[in-house]
């Protein structure tokens, strides 16, 4: 049983314990209590849904309208992103983005909200930002199916059987 408590403590032969590496000392800092993280969510949740709404209202400004509801929209979309990463921490959430199953739609998400930025800010083209920003919801969309059990395969059989 002591044994058993030394290996479940990281404790060596001698009594010693072992340095923590870099990571665990990086998730033990980052830790928050349950009631932290759902605090943290909510904020970062509603201060997204927020900022959504303020760029609809952002883009009817004259001349920098469409440059300001981008920018508000993408990052009303990284905080409602950030928001998930409280509920299950920032390792465990770039774990499941990176996931095989949702690695293509990650990426695609992640794309377009850069493209996005750069259309409106670099490239001034405000139609193609429009179209982009309409990308960054199918992509946050489908990035969300995602993650419930097989509803990406029964939209695709649904829309494989519209077509043929």
């Amino acid at each position: 049983m002591d044994k058993l408590k030394r290996v479940l403590s990281r404790q060596e032969e001698g009594g010693a314990t072992e340095e923590p590496g870099a990571l665990e000392r990086a998730n033990q800092a980052t830790t928050l209590a349950w009631g932290s993280r759902v605090r943290g969510f909510l904020v970062c949740f509603i201060l997204g849904l927020f900022m959504c709404g303020l760029s609809t209202f952002m883009m009817w400004i004259p001349e920098v309208g469409m440059a300001v509801f981008v920018v508000f929209y993408t990052v009303a979309n990284i905080s409602v992103l950030a928001s998930i990463m409280f509920l299950v921490g920032p390792w465990r959430q770039l774990k499941t983005m990176c996931a095989r199953e949702r690695a293509l739609a990650t990426v695609l998400m992640l794309g377009c909200l850069v493209v996005t930025l750069c259309s409106a800010l670099w490239w001034n083209n405000y139609t193609l930002a429009l179209v982009f920003c309409l990308l960054q919801v199918l992509a946050f969309t489908w990035y969300g199916l995602s993650y419930l059990p097989f509803v990406r395969e029964g939209i695709l059989k649904c829309c494989s059987g519209l077509c043929c």
